[in-house]
């Protein structure tokens, strides 16, 4: 059973930074396009960000663009989403989701096969 685990969410301040991590078994990462998805109660399901196995392309979605940034770590078989100059508008559950490398980066929540329980991101003013 493919587990897809995420890490480092928290309370903090309008203006701080985080650092979210995802980690998947028993599948390693560098066979899958990888992403953050976030969920804001009463809201639909965001794309924030993808990144390719090879991490040669990015996306961003348009409200995190200058201020999130996804990288990843294949040989920790680990995603790793920075963010910075947090708003409280950032507060969310936020997913790490995966899908096959061969299909590439979508910021399309049904295009995407394994997803994490989410770790929770509040941000306040």
């Amino acid at each position: 059973q493919v587990q897809v685990t995420e890490s480092g969410g928290g309370l903090v301040q309008a203006g701080s930074s985080l650092r979210l991590s995802c980690t998947m078994s028993p599948l390693m990462i560098d066979s899958y396009t990888m992403a953050w998805f976030r969920q804001a109660p009463g809201k639909e399901r965001e794309g924030v960000s993808c990144i390719i196995w090879s991490s040669e392309y990015t996306e961003y979605s348009d409200s995190v663009k200058g201020r999130f940034t996804i990288s990843r770590d294949n040989a920790k078989n680990t995603l790793y989403l920075q963010m910075s100059s947090l708003k409280p508008e950032d507060t969310a559950m936020y997913y790490c989701a995966a899908r096959y490398r061969a299909y590439g980066c979508s910021l399309n929540a049904e295009q995407f096969r394994f997803w994490g329980q989410g770790t929770q991101v509040s941000v306040s003013s």
